[in-house]
Order: C-alpha cells, then structure tokens, then sequence
C-alpha cells in the first residue's frame, strides 16, 4: 500500500508490527537515513540494536546472495522481542530476493525495511510494496517540512515551548537547513535550553543555529560591508586583544564578501542569491547580508574581493611590511571606503 505524505509522517513515528515490510525512498538519502532510523527504533527500541535484533544487509551482498533477507527474517535471536531486516541503498537489482522474502513472510518474522534512493513509478520495488495488501510503500519528497513535522522535531528535542516569533525563526531555518542540520540544531537548542523553563525566545534560535559561533568576526564584518570606518579601529583593538590572528580576519572577510556576491550576482536577483547560499543564512542576519548586497552591487564586490585576495597575498609575502593586523586594519579600511562611494 502507498502512503501519503501526512500518513507517512505519522506511520513513522507509530510503525505497525503486523506488517512485514515499508519501503522508503527518496532523492534525498539524509531524509531517507533519518525517516529510517525513526522507524525501526520506534519497532525494536533503543535498544534493539545492541541486542542484535536488527539485522543490516547491504544490497550489494543481497544482490551475490538472494537467501540472505530470507534468512534474516526467518532467524531467532538470543535477546527476545520484535526484529527487523534492513536493506539499504536497495534498487531494482534486489527486487526479486526482496520479493521472494516478502512472500515468505510470516506473522513472528522480521520486519523487513527497505530504503533507496529516488525510485520511478514503473520501478518494481515500489509496484511490489506499493500493490501489497500487508506491506507499505513511502516516497520522501523535498518540500519543506509541515508545522507538524516541525512540531514532531521539536517535540523529540523537548522543546515544547517556542513563543510565536522563535517558531517562525525555527520554520525558516527548517525549510534551509538539511534535515539532519534541522534535528542537530534542534538538539543544540534543547541543551542549551536544559532546565530552563522559560519560552524559547528568537535571539537563542540565532544564537545557536549554524554558523552563530562566528557572531563575534561578524561584527568587524559588517561594520566593513556597511561603510562605518570609524568604528573599525576600536573593534579591531579588540579583536587583537582577544589573539584574534590576521589570517583568520582575512577568511572571514573573504567569505563574508564571497557570499554577498554570489547573492548580488544571481539573474533572480538578490533575494533568489541568499537563498543559494550554503551554509544557509536566515533571520536578522540574512536582512543584513540583502541590504549589504544591494547596496555594494555586483561590480564592487568583485573589487572588494580582488582587494582582499591581494591583502592575502601581501600578508604571504615574506617581505610584508609591518605588522599582519595592521595590514587587515588598513583593508577593511579601504574596504569601507569603497563601500561608501
């Protein structure tokens, strides 16, 4: 039987015992793993694994030897409870043994599930799960997440208590991140929220969503990309202070302009080139980054980047004169300078 994608949802979160198998496929092979693990720990347990109660063949070994599925299924193990047989990377190759398994399948077996990548309609793993009456058959597509699977993350997270503002921050960071970023951001947030019972508020959404361990560089950053040249100095005393090294300023400001020029560069325009950027950037901090973007224009971000590969290769030579920040310093100097014309 086919499920849909509500039905999927909930059918991976409370699978049915009774039936011998589920295939899952789907472009996206971190959806695909994460949906998996969320199946087969929901029919075995946490601790199913370490009491040999799943058995992994890969589909490679499953293609030299067809009986392995069948044995698997069909084997006792030493711990009691339900069991499961996993194929993964699975294709067309293996349908026939997958097939014969499923045949031979009975109540007190194995559950059998099956992932692979993005399969056709005419593929004969989904026709066989798809037309069995005992069996289900689920594709994984790469439309952003539902509020319920949001709230189903979070759930498993133990965040219970978003208010409005930080849940609109979380629902755009899910539909940019991965799942897999999602989930371990998510599990970030939840740690750093461990026995504080107050709503999770939007500035601790951005405070540990990806890339925010950066925020401290990010302030010289801006302050370059917007112009304001007699904030420069204090800011970098400071950095220096901290043993902030030149090289790393360097990288930082490269990427930070690399960025903005891919997003002021884009044929869809400025908001279409944010959205390309990886890691993502959403937030306060993508508004920022548009407005930087606009403002320099696709021509002077490529002076501004040929400007900071020459401090580079300044900052290499072995006859550089003076110290490496203070020739990072006069950059971003020139750097904002050039930002204001």
């Amino acid at each position: 039987m086919k499920l849909s994608p509500r039905e999927a949802s909930g059918y991976f979160a409370r699978p049915d015992p009774g039936k011998c198998g589920l295939l899952i496929h789907g472009e996206d092979a971190m959806r695909v793993a994460l949906k998996r693990q969320e199946v087969i720990a929901a029919l075995i347990g946490p601790e199913g694994e370490g009491e040999m109660r799943l058995t992994r063949i890969p589909a490679a070994d499953l293609r030299k030897e067809p009986a392995l599925l069948g044995d698997a299924i069909k084997a006792v193990g030493f711990f009691p409870g339900p069991r499961v047989a996993f194929v993964e990377e699975a294709s067309d190759s293996v349908a026939k043994a997958v097939a014969a398994a499923v045949e031979d399948w009975q109540p007190g077996d194995a559950q059998i599930v099956v992932t692979a990548g993005q399969l056709p309609a005419k593929s004969a793993l989904r026709k066989l799960f798809e037309g069995h009456s005992n069996a289900y058959a689920a594709a994984l597509y790469n439309d952003p997440p539902s509020r319920a699977e949001i709230e189903a993350e979070l759930t498993r997270a133990g965040l219970l208590r978003p208010d409005g503002a930080a849940m609109e921050l979380l629902t755009s960071l899910s539909r940019e991140l991965d799942p897999g970023d999602f989930r371990q951001t998510l599990e970030k947030i939840a740690l750093y929220k461990l026995a504080d019972d107050t709503p999770l508020a939007p500035d601790e959404v951005t405070l540990c969503a990806p890339g925010s361990t950066e925020a401290d560089l990010d302030d010289v950053l801006n302050i370059v990309a917007e112009g304001r040249t007699g904030e420069i100095g204090p800011v970098m005393a400071r950095l220096e202070a901290q043993g902030t090294a030149a090289v790393t300023l360097l990288i930082m400001a490269v990427r930070h302009f690399r960025a903005l020029h891919t997003a002021a560069s884009d044929p869809g325009g400025v908001g279409q080139g944010m959205g390309r950027l990886r890691p993502p950037v959403f937030g306060p901090r993508r508004d920022r980054m548009s407005r930087q973007a606009q403002g320099w224009g696709m021509y002077r971000l490529e002076q501004a980047l040929q400007m900071l590969l020459a401090t580079d290769l300044s900052l290499r030579s072995a006859g550089q004169h003076g110290p490496a920040l203070a020739i990072v310093e006069r950059a971003f100097i020139r750097l904002a300078m050039l930002g204001r014309r």
